[in-house]
């Protein structure tokens, strides 16, 4: 396999680096643990951006790397497997497999959508239905997966209107990335964020503080990214015509019922998700933690007088490789954090900016990131442990500055292949959809109102909710 230029840079970069860091006089408050680890990161790194290898596998050997050398045990490296919210985001997929099986998503989406009578009034319902979503298919290319079936029966009913269809492709995979951020299980980088928290700070961000932070910020960025997708893909002419979508001409394209009275499994299922939903939200009061919530439902969900899926069938959907990956990049943030090689990342850094300008600074780099690292989850895994070592050493909040960093890497829209939603949508045979021109016209927009959106946020908006910018 011949390396093309840039993976040939990358190569002649990392080994350079583990080069240097060989050398004993070299870096010296470096300890030899923190030397490794650093080697480790940076191939790790180089891989994940510039060769096809699969992240899970990068970061699996990485995380084996760093426990043969010693850096960190191999109970550490097992261990990540156990945590907590690892079995959230196993539990909560079964979830979603349960509420799919029964099609109580279709059901409500139709109900929605087929109150718009303008072009306006679509995209706004349509986006406030991508957000509820958040709550109850965890991982946005699930989620994707799960709208796909409503986008096309969308499609369908607006074939004369080209534009508007166009404008639909774009509408739902930038809303599906950016509400994200309004649960802990709405992306797997999310719940990497949260064990570097705790690892580096003792800080735990749960279930319920998280949602009390992000909900906010998702209603704002995807309603505000709604309006940036209908301005940059239509015209005067497409925004002005009426819209009537009716339930059934919905009904036509949907494999579940989507009108009439509720089957058992769909009422079943919505109980089941209000009840696993609101004992999240009600955490402090009763003190049960959300993995145990979440495993709870699971079992309801699956159980066969009350389930609407067999355990078998919904483990399946459970993507055991992002669950992996997790597991080994939680291995390399405790490694990073323990032997002193984050602290002495940042060390160089200017630690007299003030408070704003830090985290302008980390939500610009952030936000910019998905041009390197494709993976979100593997965004997270390396600025996360730097932006909280970082922070800690400015004078600043470490939970402000690594929630913001991971709600401004949720922008990444700017290339087809910058999030497995946008490759979802773009690629739809016998369907319109939208081109890599349409995506950079509007990142373009998008990209610096959704930045200082999360600016806004971490300067006014979380301070009032109990997370300062200082420490």
């Amino acid at each position: 396999m011949t390396l093309t230029l840039r993976q040939t840079i990358l190569l002649c970069l990392a080994l350079s680096l583990c080069a240097l860091l060989v050398v004993p006089g070299n870096f010296p408050g470096l300890s030899g643990d923190a030397r490794l680890t650093l080697a480790v990161f940076a191939l790790a790194t180089c891989a994940w951006i510039g060769t096809p290898i699969d992240d899970t596998y990068i970061a699996l050997g990485a995380g084996l790397a760093l426990t043969a050398t010693g850096v960190i045990s191999s109970d550490t490296l097992f261990g990540t497997l156990g945590d907590e919210t690892v079995w959230l985001l196993i539990c909560a997929f079964v979830l979603a497999a349960a509420v799919a099986r029964s099609g109580l998503a279709g059901r409500a989406a139709a109900f929605l959508v087929s109150g718009a009578r303008s072009v306006r009034q679509l995209t706004h319902l349509t986006t406030a239905a991508l957000v509820v979503t958040a709550f109850a298919v965890p991982a946005t290319s699930g989620r994707a997966a799960l709208a796909l079936p409503v986008f096309l029966a969308l499609a369908k009913v607006l074939a004369d209107r080209k534009r508007l269809v166009v404008m639909l492709a774009l509408l739902f995979p930038t809303v599906i990335l950016l509400s994200a951020v309004a649960t802990l299980i709405g992306a797997g980088a999310h719940l990497i964020t949260v064990s570097v928290l705790w690892e580096a700070t003792g800080e735990r961000v749960g279930f319920t503080q998280w949602l009390l932070l992000g909900l906010p910020l998702a209603i704002a960025s995807s309603h505000l990214a709604a309006e940036a997708v209908l301005w940059t893909t239509t015209r005067r002419a497409d925004r002005t015509g009426p819209v009537h979508i009716t339930a059934e001409l919905i009904q036509e394209h949907s494999e579940h019922p989507v009108t009439g009275p509720w089957e058992p499994a769909e009422t079943r299922c919505a109980l089941l998700l209000a009840t696993v939903v609101a004992l999240w939200c009600s955490e402090p009061l009763h003190q049960v933690p959300p993995a145990v919530v979440a495993l709870i439902g699971a079992v309801v969900a699956s159980s066969p007088a009350l389930g609407t899926v067999r355990l078998k069938d919904a483990l399946k959907t459970v993507p055991w490789a992002l669950l992996l990956f997790m597991a080994a990049t939680m291995a390399m943030g405790v490694a990073l954090a323990d032997s002193g090689a984050a602290k002495w990342l940042v060390s160089g850094l200017p630690v007299d900016l003030p408070p704003g300008l830090f985290l302008a600074a980390v939500i610009v780099i952030s936000t910019a990131a998905h041009l390197v690292l494709q993976s979100r989850s593997a965004r997270s895994s390396v600025l996360v442990p730097l932006v909280v070592a970082a922070a800690v050493g400015a004078g600043v909040n470490p939970v402000a500055a690594a929630l913001a960093s991971t709600a401004a890497a949720g922008f990444c829209h700017t290339l087809p292949a910058s999030a497995k939603p946008v490759t979802l949508f773009a690629e739809i045979p016998g369907t319109p959809t939208y081109t890599p021109r349409d995506l950079l016209r509007l990142s373009a927009v998008l990209a610096p109102l959704t930045a200082a959106l999360v600016l806004l946020f971490a300067l006014a908006v979380w301070p009032l909710l109990g997370v300062p910018v200082v420490r």
